[in-house]
């Protein structure tokens, strides 16, 4: 009887247990694209209890009476808590978390959590990198990181310029370092946008010191795409197709504009070409005084061009493996047209990653570029813009010119031929990009969760190949002869690291050491020959035959140099380094770096470079409770870099070859050269950065905040020594940066549907000169057109005579202050420049030249706004810079060549009499070297505003057609560079070095994409 009772009671026990669960399933996937979302953690709240969804996003759980409550978190996104109310099936869509403190950042060599950071670092993912359609990543960041600032270029296969906190050195690069899945790097102009996971940007010396000595600029970190385990093969093509349109296409003066400054120069020679024009091509209808001919040169040579980008990848694992495969293509033409100017690129690329054993990991990924790329001749940019607009394209009168009877300047009696065919349609000159690039690891874990050692291998070999051809021709006066000039650059570049890692908790207590050591190589081969009237002669249809024959060899245009044969060409160089971090009780944080660089290139040949952080979480402070703050974190740090990009110094006297007379009899000999560089030392650089970190506000606020001072100091520069006119270079200069920077990023969701986020970023930027080795300037620039580097004033300042006006009359001229003998010298009438005479003595010479601005910015800025409803997202990003000025060279131009055309803006606005102007002068007053004297007439505001990028886009996810699952497919409408505002006398205000001579337009880019996901 009581086994009966017994077992009655287990089994209502039984029932009852079974009627007080519940089973929960459902599905989590990402907001962003829909996708499932596998590993995300699934938790019954104030339990243990918990699973996580598996490669498909599914879950399953069993529930106790009682248990109400799901909570789904996982990394990078939002975590939620979900009231189950009697549900069998949840599904829940995740939604990124772009202030998650949890979230890995990449530093040097390792991983960090954000909230544990002490340095300043910006991170981009990849769906921001992958709204610009262009072939160099980095152009995916303007506007997007406080103190980078991107200076775009528009020609095809072009990097943009980037600086990280200003400019600190005279003489080396001012460019970062580019670090790419552990490989060093120049440029990147061989990634692939859709390839690429995470930028993050080390931009403070505590970051970036651990690189070395290629540091001191600046790193840039790249992971690409990865595969995942436990994940199912997912083949993903993401492309587009678009159209580049030239935009703020600059006005040139059209025929009757022309002809008007031309006759008012008084320049009897200008007034004999226009009138030979009107012989030649006759009057026009409209205006008898204007020449029948009015060409837009721009027009003539501009096109709208395509630009496509094709990508597909393959990517997946196991519970072992995970692996990503994948091909690319990408094609850009040039906005130049009757000219080959196009970029063309091929990749392939493969990464895979193995767990070889419970204590082993292996892997690596292999990435080959294969680009072709065709560069326009720069001329056609200088001639274009000079051209004068009454000669046509093509004469049919000028019989002898072939093999198109092109137009020719010089018959009309100017000086050049002027027109930008001849450089269009008689050139070719050809780029063909090899690339391969290979990362090998091996990581062993000694100590489970505690000590492990990586050693990695890295391989970058590197081909270029240039082809210029210039092909035979006559311009109707004289013949043009055939040349090739071919040259082959190889490169070679290898890095062998070995670092060890050990990490440790205890209570509260969490520390990281690594301790390694680094290898590096690099090597380059170089030979070119050149050739001038080849047989058959080139021309575009024979290109096979586009070889140089021996017979056609010019003597002295052969060359073959190798790195192997250089003392100072071939770099070796070995590294120790070293790394602290420590956390307790995530209040307090230290982190440190040490590396030891050597080098071959200066007389000092090891370098020492320390960096400490340390890091202050107030938030987590038991006296801090402050409800509408989440997390705020104040940090510090300081560090030093060495950089070894200023070209190598010989240190010590050397033989130089000579010749004299002796006795009647030339006589070869060697003389001692005691004018030596001698770098003793490395260029350093020593930053502190302060910093804030903060979440407010529920977390939908995100607040980084920065203010640095960095300073180079020896800095390599020369030393000018006036009795033998000659210079030699010497660590004595010290250069400072500083500035402020802030970014403010706010995020939240309206409803279930509807979400939107707003973020902004400025950055200061103060360049100073604080020394140059007892010098008082240094000069820089071209001839007239003068830049200096001064004490307390920006690097390389534009440097001329103030314009206080323009001389209305005689009175005013009288009255000026200036000596008669200076007014009589130089002949100076209305409609001449009024220069400031800054120190009042009567006379504007050297003594009145100021600093006229800086070609780099003071301030720096960029915004988004980002609105999602349901399956639709619109996004807008805005970007600008002001404090800097712009050399308008072209003008300039003047004070050689007087007989070329003008742009609109000046030839409307000249001085014609009382009144007219006081910003420009008069046409004969351009003609005078007295007012083509370097000035702030050259130098123009280079402040600009641009909507940067536009973007809409609507997704379609889980989807049947004819009750079949689609795949998710992504349509998206780009506008690239629609609108941007400037006052600048020029295509675009975006020039690298200040100086606008000859720059290549910049388009505006509209493009339709699809990303699609089997």
């Amino acid at each position: 009887m009581l086994k009966y009772l017994l077992s009655l009671m287990l089994a209502l026990a039984v029932i009852s247990g079974a009627r007080a669960q519940t089973n929960v399933s459902g599905k989590v996937t990402s907001s962003d694209d829909g996708q499932p979302l596998p590993g995300v953690n699934v938790l019954v709240e104030n339990t243990t209890k918990g699973t996580v969804t598996d490669i498909d996003g599914n879950y399953s759980l069993s529930l106790n009476e009682g248990e109400n409550v799901i909570i789904f978190s996982f990394i990078g996104f939002a975590t939620q808590s979900v009231n189950v109310s009697g549900r069998s099936v949840i599904d829940i869509s995740m939604e990124s978390d772009i202030t998650s403190l949890d979230e890995i950042v990449v530093v040097g060599y390792g991983t960090q959590q954000e909230k544990d950071l002490t340095s300043a670092i910006a991170t981009v993912k990849a769906e921001e990198i992958q709204k610009t359609p262009t072939s160099q990543a980095m152009q995916a960041l303007q506007g997007k990181v406080a103190g980078v600032q991107i200076v775009s270029r528009g020609e095809p296969g072009e990097g943009p310029k980037v600086r990280v906190r200003g400019v600190g050195s005279l003489q080396g690069k001012s460019d970062p370092l580019y670090v790419v899945d552990g490989m060093f790097f120049d440029n990147i102009d061989f990634l692939n946008t859709a390839d690429i996971a995470s930028i993050s940007v080390l931009k403070d010396a505590s970051a970036a010191a651990i690189y070395g000595v290629r540091a001191a600029n600046g790193v840039v970190l790249i992971e690409t795409k990865s595969g995942s385990y436990d994940q199912a093969p997912q083949i993903v093509y993401d492309g587009y197709y678009g159209v580049q349109v030239p935009q703020n296409v600059l006005k040139m003066a059209n025929a009757e504009q022309f002809s008007q400054y031309v006759r008012e120069t008084g320049s009897s020679a200008d007034i004999a070409f226009l009138n030979a024009a009107f012989q030649r091509y006759g009057r026009s209808r409209v205006n008898p005084n204007v020449p029948d001919v009015n060409t837009d040169w721009y027009d003539e040579v501009l096109q709208t061009a395509p630009i496509q980008n094709h990508s597909i990848t393959i990517s997946g694992g196991g519970q072992n493996s995970r692996y990503a495969v994948g091909a690319s293509y990408f094609d850009q033409e040039g906005l130049l047209q009757h000219t080959r100017n196009d970029y063309e690129r091929f990749n392939f690329r493969s990464k895979v990653d193995f767990d070889a054993a419970n204590w082993l990991n292996v892997g690596g990924n292999v990435n080959i570029s294969n680009a072709t790329r065709y560069v326009a001749d720069n001329a056609v940019w200088f001639k274009t813009y000079f051209a004068v607009p009454i000669l046509p394209v093509y004469d049919d009168q000028n019989t002898d010119a072939e093999p198109f009877s092109l137009s020719n300047a010089k018959i009309l009696g100017y000086r050049n031929s002027q027109n930008p065919f001849y450089d269009l349609l008689y050139n070719d000159d050809r780029f063909k990009v090899t690339k391969i690039l290979a990362n090998f690891y091996a990581d062993f874990e000694i100590l489970p969760n505690k000590l492990s050692f990586k050693t990695s291998y890295n391989y970058n070999f590197g081909s270029v190949n240039q082809r210029t051809v210039d092909f035979a021709f006559n311009d109707g006066l004289s013949p043009v002869v055939s040349g090739i000039k071919k040259q082959n650059t190889t490169s070679l570049d290898e890095i062998w690291d070995n670092i060890l890692t050990f990490n440790e908790n205890i209570g509260a207590h969490s520390f990281s050491i690594m301790g390694g050591y680094s290898y590096r190589s690099e090597t380059a081969d170089l030979l070119f020959a050149k050739g001038t009237e080849l047989n058959p002669s080139p021309n575009p249809d024979n290109e096979e035959y586009w070889y140089i024959d021996n017979g056609a060899i010019d003597v002295g245009e052969v060359g073959d140099f190798d790195d192997e044969n250089s003392d100072l060409g071939k770099f070796y160089g070995t590294s120790y380094f070293g790394r602290i971090s420590y956390n307790y009780d995530d209040r307090y944080l230290i982190y440190g770096t040490f590396r030891r660089d050597g080098t071959n290139k200066f007389q000092e040949k090891w370098g020492n470079f320390p960096t400490v952080g340390v890091g202050w979480v107030l938030s987590e402070e038991s006296f801090f409770d402050f409800k509408p703050v989440n997390f705020l974190k104040i940090r510090a740090s300081w560090g030093k870099l060495g950089n070894d990009s200023s070209p190598a110094a010989v240190g010590k006297p050397t033989l130089v070859g000579t010749e004299t007379a002796i006795g009647g009899i030339l006589v070869l000999g060697n003389e001692a050269d005691v004018f030596y560089d001698l770098l003793e030392k490395w260029e350093t650089t020593e930053e502190t950065n302060i910093g804030i970190s903060g979440r407010f506000l529920e977390n939908k606020l995100s607040l980084e905040a920065d203010y640095y001072i960095r300073d180079t100091e020896d800095a390599a520069l020369p030393i000018v020594l006036p009795l033998v006119r000659d210079q030699i270079r010497r660590n004595r200069g010290v250069i400072r940066n500083s500035g402020l920077e802030l970014a403010l990023n706010w995020s939240d969701n309206i409803s279930e549907d509807l979400s939107y986020s707003v973020g902004g970023n400025l950055a200061t930027l103060k360049n100073e000169v604080r020394d140059l080795g007892g010098q008082p300037y240094l000069n820089a620039g071209q001839g007239e057109f003068r830049q200096r580097s001064i004490i307390g004033e920006p690097i390389e300042a534009f440097f001329g005579y103030e314009v206080e006006g323009v001389f209305q009359n005689e009175g005013q001229i009288s009255s000026s202050g200036l000596t008669q003998e200076f007014i009589d010298a130089n002949n100076i009438i209305p409609g001449d420049f009024r220069f400031k005479d800054q120190n009042n003595d009567g006379v504007i010479d050297d003594l009145d030249r100021v600093v006229l601005g800086s070609y780099l910015p003071k301030l720096t800025y960029g915004f988004n706004i980002g609105v999602n409803y349901k399956n639709i997202e619109l996004t807008a990003n805005f970007q600008g810079q002001t404090g800097h000025s712009i050399l308008n060279r072209k003008r300039g131009e003047m004070l050689f060549t007087t007989d070329t055309n003008i742009d609109a803006d000046l030839a409307d606005n000249l001085w014609r009499g009382e009144g007219t102007s006081n910003e420009y002068p008069s046409a004969a007053g351009l003609r005078k070297a007295y007012n083509l004297s370097m000035s702030d007439y050259f130098v123009e505001d280079g402040s600009y505003f641009r909507i940067q990028n536009v973007r809409l886009a609507y997704s379609l996810i889980n989807r049947e057609l004819f009750g079949a699952p689609m795949p998710d497919v992504r349509i998206t409408l780009t506008a690239e560079r629609p609108l941007t505002v400037f006052d600048y006398n020029g295509f675009n205000p975006e020039v690298a070095d200040g100086i606008d001579r000859q720059t290549y337009p910049i388009p505006g880019i509209y493009t339709i994409g699809l990303n699609i996901k089997l």
